[in-house]
C-alpha cells in the first residue's frame, strides 16, 4: 500500500502551544497570554502556555524528534507578537527573527521542508485591544505582517498557511466566546470575524502573488477545519438536506468564496437573511461582499489545506424560537453515533476522512489537498505504549490510501497533530496529542516517543502501510 512517490509525511505544532518563553527576549503579549493569566477556569486547571514544551529554548530537542521520525515536512507557526510585539512593523524583534531563521535553516539542512503558518490563534494583544477580528482595520495589519514574513523568510519557505482554521477561530473567539477575548456575540460576531478573516487572507495572497511569487515560487493557502457530517437518518430527506446545509455553513462558508467565486454560499445567505428578518434585524446578520471584494477574494489559494479529526451525525432542528447562533441559523443539530469510540470530543471515524476528501475533490474542482492536521488524543496520564491510538492512525492511513487510489483525490501531504504533547487550548495539558510524550512536571521537558512515533516512522520509511495490512 505504497503512497505516491514524493508524498509528504509531516507533523505539526503551533507557536503558543509549544514555545513557552511567553515574555522572553522582547516578545509582546498575545491574546492567549492575557486570557490564560486572567484565570477563571476557562482553561483546564487554569493552565497556561507560559512554558508549554519549552520549544523556544529547546528547539534542538524538537529537531531530534523530527529526525527520529524521518519527516519529509514539518509544519509550525510563527508567533506574530514574538516577531512584531505590538502587531505592527513599527518595532521588529530581531531575537524572534533569529529563532525562526534557525528553525527554518536547521530543517532545510536536514532535508525537511518547512510548512509555515503565519497565524495560529495567537493574535497580538495590542491588535485585539483595537477590536481584533471584529474590526476591519485588522485586514491591513495582517497584510503588513504577512508581507514582513514573506520578505524575511520566503527565500527559504515555499509553503505558507496564512490563517489556521479560520472557521474555528471566528466561532470560538467571536461567536461563542470560548477562546480569547472570551466575549460571546451569538449569531453576529462569528460572521463579522469570518468576513474580515476571508478578506485578510485574500489580501495577503495577492501581496504574495504580486510582490513575491515570481522570485520565491512558493504556494499560499489557509487551513480550514472540517468535521465530516453525515445524515442521522440516511432515508430522511430533511436529514440529508440538514447534513448538506451543515457542511455548507461549516466549511463552504469560507471555502466557496476563496476557491470558487468570491461569495458566500446561497443557502448560507438565504438562511441567515430570513432568520435575521424574523428576529427583527433591519438587514442580514451576515455582512455582504462588494463586487470588487468578490473579485479580490476569488481564487486566492494555491492548494486546499484541511484539518480532519472526527465525524458527526446531523439532523434537522427547526429554529422555532428564533434563537441566535450559527447552528440555529443552519437549523441543524449534531451528535455522535453511540457505537463510535471516543476520547473527549474526538469520535474515531476513519471513513469520515475519505468522504471529506471526496467532497472537497468534487466541490472544489479536484484541488491539490494537504491534510494539515489529523490526530487522536490520549487522556492524561497517557501510556507510552499507545497501541490503541496507533490502530486509529493505521485505519486513517488505509482510508487515505483508498481516497488516493480509488477516488483519485490529489492528496499530497499529511501532517499528524502533533509532534509533541502540548497546550491544547481550553483543555490545557489534559489532552495529549503528541507523537512524543512531554513530561510537563520536569523543568527539562523531556521528549519520549510513544509507540505511535515508532510506527509512524516505519510508515514514512516505507512511504505507506505494509502490504499485508
Amino acid at each position: 500500500m505504497a503512497f505516491p512517490a514524493g508524498f509528504g509525511w509531516a507533523a505539526a505544532t503551533a507557536a503558543y502551544q509549544v514555545e513557552g518563553g511567553w515574555d522572553a527576549d522582547g516578545k509582546g503579549p498575545c491574546v492567549w497570554d492575557t486570557f490564560t493569566h486572567q484565570g477563571g477556569e476557562r482553561v483546564f486547571k487554569n493552565q497556561t502556555g507560559d512554558v508549554a514544551c519549552g520549544s523556544y529554548t529547546l528547539w534542538e530537542e524538537d529537531l531530534k524528534c523530527i529526525k527520529q521520525l524521518g519527516l519529509t515536512h514539518y509544519r509550525f507557526s510563527l508567533s506574530w507578537s514574538r516577531l512584531l510585539p505590538d502587531g505592527t512593523t513599527g518595532f521588529i524583534n530581531q531575537k524572534g527573527i533569529d529563532y525562526y531563521n534557525k528553525i527554518i535553516d536547521d530543517l532545510l539542512k536536514n532535508g525537511v521542508t518547512p510548512i509555515v503558518t503565519l497565524y495560529h490563534f495567537d493574535l497580538p494583544q495590542a491588535l485585539e485591544d483595537q477590536g481584533g477580528w471584529l474590526s476591519e482595520a485588522i485586514i491591513e495589519s495582517f497584510d503588513k505582517y504577512a508581507q514582513f514574513c514573506f520578505s524575511t523568510f520566503g527565500d527559504r519557505v515555499k509553503q505558507w498557511i496564512t490563517i489556521n482554521e479560520a472557521n474555528v477561530l471566528s466561532v470560538m473567539s467571536y461567536d461563542l466566546g470560548m477562546f480569547p477575548p472570551g466575549i460571546p456575540h451569538f449569531g453576529t460576531g462569528g460572521y463579522q470575524a469570518a468576513h474580515n478573516l476571508i478578506k485578510a487572507h485574500a489580501r495577503s495572497w495577492h501581496s504574495y502573488d504580486s510582490l513575491f511569487r515570481k522570485e520565491q515560487k512558493g504556494m499560499v493557502s489557509l487551513s480550514l477545519f472540517a468535521v465530516w457530517l453525515e445524515p442521522a437518518d440516511p432515508n430522511s430527506v430533511s436529514d440529508q438536506e440538514a447534513a448538506k446545509r451543515a457542511i455548507t455553513f461549516h466549511l463552504d462558508l469560507f471555502a466557496k468564496p476563496i476557491f470558487i467565486d468570491g461569495d458566500y454560499p446561497e443557502v448560507v445567505k438565504s438562511q441567515i437573511a430570513s432568520m435575521s428578518q424574523k428576529q427583527g434585524y433591519p438587514s442580514s446578520r451576515l455582512p455582504e461582499f462588494t463586487e470588487e471584494e468578490k473579485k479580490m477574494i476569488k481564487g486566492t489559494a494555491d492548494f486546499f489545506a484541511v484539518q480532519y479529526y472526527t465525524t458527526r451525525l446531523i439532523k434537522y432542528q427547526e429554529n422555532k424560537k428564533g434563537e441566535l447562533g450559527i447552528l440555529q441559523d443552519a437549523e441543524v443539530e449534531f451528535f455522535p453515533d453511540p457505537s463510535w469510540k471516543n476520547v473527549d470530543w474526538i469520535y474515531v471515524v476513519p471513513w469520515g476522512v475519505r468522504k471529506l476528501l471526496k467532497y472537497i475533490k468534487d466541490t472544489y474542482n479536484n484541488p491539490v489537498i494537504y491534510i494539515t492536521e489529523n490526530g487522536f488524543p490520549q487522556s492524561d496520564p497517557a501510556p507510552l505504549d499507545d497501541t490503541q491510538r496507533w490502530e486509529y492512525f493505521r485505519q486513517t492511513f488505509q482510508e487515505l490510501f483508498k481516497a488516493i487510489q480509488l477516488d483519485k483525490v490529489n492528496l499530497q501531504v499529511y501532517c499528524a497533530w502533533s509532534l509533541l504533547d502540548n497546550f491544547e487550548w481550553n483543555q490545557g495539558y489534559s489532552s495529549r496529542f503528541g507523537l512524543f510524550h512531554v513530561d510537563f512536571e520536569d523543568p527539562a521537558r523531556p521528549r519520549v516517543p510513544y509507540t505511535s512515533a515508532k510506527e509512524y516512522a516505519k510508515i514514512i520509511r516505507n512511504n505507506g502501510l505494509e502490504a499485508h495490512l
